[in-house]
């Protein structure tokens, strides 16, 4: 059974900083991509930052420049540190992974919970 647990949501002024963090745990032989996405209330889910297990990143257009994402592989958890955050920044947000069991020969993808963000003053 694989888990993807979310932390560091929270309530923030306009401008501040916000670090979230997701783990994956369970019986994981690989973890390819990982990312991040959000969901706004009457909004369709969309992608705000990946990262491949080499490192290399993709973000939205409308967070370049404030968020970086990162990944500790050997914790299996990736990293999303936001900065200089705004109110249209406000959604729940979500971890996503493609990984490898023990029990699959091919990647599967698995979402967290979500955890919710709030840019308000």
């Amino acid at each position: 059974q694989v888990q993807l647990v979310e932390s560091g949501g929270g309530l923030v002024q306009p401008g501040g900083s916000l670090r979230l963090s997701c783990a994956a745990s369970g019986d994981i032989v690989r973890i390819y991509a990982m990312g991040w996405y959000r969901q706004a209330p009457g909004k369709q889910r969309e992608l705000v930052a990946a990262i491949t297990s080499g490192g290399s990143t993709n973000y939205a257009d409308s967070v370049k420049g404030r968020f970086t994402i990162s990944r500790d592989n050997a914790k299996n958890t990736v990293y999303l540190h936001m900065n200089s955050l705004k109110p249209e920044d406000t959604a729940v947000y979500y971890c996503n992974a493609d990984l490898r069991t023990i029990a699959t020969i091919q990647s599967m993808n698995y979402w967290g919970q979500g955890t919710q963000v709030t840019v308000s003053s």
